[in-house]
């Protein structure tokens, strides 16, 4: 007899070359730098797309008059975006950050591979069209997906998986914003990664790398040019605490206002009514405030740089409001209400964006108008330096909207180099979450998942619970009793398994009681009676049923309210699944809890 040799495929042999030349340590190491200078390069070219469209696009628009051309390119670009997605993609790309809370949850952190580049493609054409949102929160996708792809490829466990999703996204917003530190903090705070020492040198090398490449490419300024005016004094903190607040209640605003304009989009499947629906109010809000064109990086850099009125008012060029100074407040009032349209309108007709430039931009703005009414009015007597609020108020609103004070300190520091205002910054940052979490416990990205209880949290039980899946814990029966056998079949059954509880269902296998091995015991010996009772004689009700799209939360609930030990799983029509065993779902967890602590 001759051996006959395997060819191993090329992906095999890597897999069996880094297991005999890296232990895993080591491993991971070099794929969180690998993740760093991907993610990086994936965010300047995204940043690079978007300003070439945007600049073949507008660079002939006359500032002193509106341009009609407002009211077409946003919708071709949502137009041309929805195809993408549909016809190249074939699968929802929207909600970035959302995708990765869920893949973390409940798919183990598998992220699909066109996510390494859909996401990039298709917020270029939305944003370099017009369309009303950011390029970051795609960019946090990709990253992820570029994590998790390298992972699987590698055939890394699922648990290393989870922090090379969070090395991808925790590099995307190093790269992007220039800012390491924000990035390592919005993975902890915002995905909600536990920082152990064995996950916080992957994140800070991802984080570090990432931002590395971004400075070699662009150069070390900062996103957002930023001079001080003043530093901080004391006699300001009551109007730092009045601007969190301030900005706790826009975020509220902006929070509630999208879910509720989302739910409206949800009711219509047909993309081309999205289309009309989205593309006309993108398209008519763009056309009275230009502002909203993009990201709106333009009006943040104008705001946070003006020195004179003459400087701010250009805050209205190409707009009907051209020329009316004046009118300056009332302007960037309307444009803060109106950016939440803008931006759902933006998803909703078809595009894709996130919400990280949106909450930089209406930051700035409450920032600004605060800061202008408080002088206005004198109040305290105290004058406020109105570029300082302006950048203030960004941190204001990103921590609101996103329930990461932290992300949202380190991230403007970073972005503007204000750290001689990292007081001020702390003392909004935190003001505005107290002021939102009064009213909305999850942040936008998480409250989908949260309804569902789907959202893995730091609180360590719930974070057990949610990585469970039913399916991990269900015993699924090929075997199958009827109601109108008899006893005689029902001892076949028996004597050919090893299971003592079988389900009864009907003809179409909808689930309509349960035998227990204990309650036939006494009579399945006496042959006399095989045929004197039927199993629907036989057979109990359960004390419960649980439904396939169960949380193990609730199973867990259901199995202590009827101290039961065995329970059926049924679908929304009653078709019986399998039991749940109470001893599997317990063993299940203390392996999930392992899992979950051991560094």
């Amino acid at each position: 007899m001759y051996a006959v040799k395997r060819n191993f495929t090329f992906f095999e042999r890597l897999f069996i070359w880094r297991r005999m030349n890296f232990s895993e340590q080591k491993f991971i190491l070099m794929i969180s730098f690998v993740v760093g200078v991907l993610t990086a390069f994936a965010g300047l070219f995204l940043k690079w797309l978007i300003h070439q469209i945007q600049y073949l696009l507008t660079y002939r628009f006359d500032a002193t008059a509106s341009n009609a051309l407002y009211l077409v390119y946003p919708v071709i670009g949502i137009f041309l975006t929805g195809l993408f997605v549909r016809y190249v993609v074939k699968d929802d790309i929207s909600h970035g950050v959302t995708k990765i809370l869920f893949a973390i949850a409940r798919k183990q952190s598998k992220i699909k591979a066109h996510n390494t580049w859909s996401s990039v493609i298709a917020s270029a054409i939305t944003i370099g069209f017009g369309g009303s949102v950011g390029a970051e929160a795609p960019i946090v996708l990709t990253g992820s997906a570029i994590g998790s792809n390298l992972g699987r490829l590698f055939r890394i466990n699922s648990k290393t998986l989870m922090l090379l999703v969070g090395c991808g996204a925790a590099g995307a917003v190093a790269g992007i914003f220039k800012a390491p530190i924000a990035g390592l903090v919005f993975t902890l705070e915002v995905l909600m990664i536990d920082l152990t020492m064995g996950a916080l040198l992957p994140l800070l090398i991802s984080c570090v790398t990432a931002a590395g490449v971004t400075f070699a490419v662009s150069g070390t300024n900062t996103i957002f040019e930023f001079h001080l005016q003043n530093g901080f004094a004391v006699d300001k903190i009551p109007a730092y605490i009045l601007l969190g607040i301030f900005c706790g209640l826009v975020s509220l605003y902006f929070t509630r206002t999208m879910n509720s304009l989302e739910d409206i989009f949800r009711k219509y499947s047909n993309p081309y009514v999205k289309l009309l629906i989205g593309g006309a109010t993108l398209s008519i809000l763009i056309y009275l405030f230009p502002s909203l064109y993009g990201e709106g990086y333009d009006l943040i850099n104008l705001l946070l740089n003006g020195n004179s009125a003459k400087d701010w008012d250009t805050a209205m060029d190409s707009s009907l409001f051209y020329g009316h100074g004046n009118l300056l407040l009332l302007y960037l009032a309307l444009v803060l209400i109106f950016k939440v349209f803008a931006s759902t309108a933006t998803n909703g007709g078809g595009g894709c964006g996130g919400i990280f430039a949106p909450s930089l931009f209406l930051g700035c703005i409450s920032g600004f108008i605060f800061a202008r009414l408080w002088n206005f009015y004198r109040c305290l007597g105290i004058y406020l330096p109105e570029r300082n609020f302006a950048m203030i108020g960004m941190a204001g609103l990103m921590s609101g909207v996103m329930h990461a004070p932290l992300t949202g300190i380190f991230l403007i520091a970073e972005l503007t180099g204000g750290y001689q205002l990292f007081m001020p910054l702390m003392i909004v940052s935190v003001c505005a979450y107290l002021t939102i979490i009064s009213f909305e416990p999850h942040s936008i990205y998480s409250m989908r998942l949260a309804k569902r209880g789907q959202l893995l949290t730091h609180h360590k039980d719930r974070a057990i619970l949610t990585l469970m899946s039913l399916d991990s814990v269900i015993e699924k029966y090929d075997e199958y009793l009827y109601p109108d056998m008899d006893l005689s079949e029902l001892v076949k059954t028996i004597s050919a398994s090893r299971r003592d509880v079988f389900p009864v269902v009907d003809r179409q296998h909808r689930l309509v009681g349960i035998i227990y091995l204990d309650d036939v015991r006494p009579i399945m010996f006496r042959q006399e009676l095989y045929h004197r009772f039927q199993i629907g004689q036989l057979m109990k009700e359960p004390v419960a049923r649980l439904n396939i799209d169960d949380s193990m939360d609730v199973v867990l609930l259901t199995f202590d309210k009827t101290q039961a030990w065995t329970l059926p799983v049924v679908d929304t029509e009653g078709t019986f699944m399998g039991f749940i065993r109470k001893s599997h779902v317990l063993t299940l967890y203390r392996k999930t809890l392992a899992d979950l602590s051991d560094d």
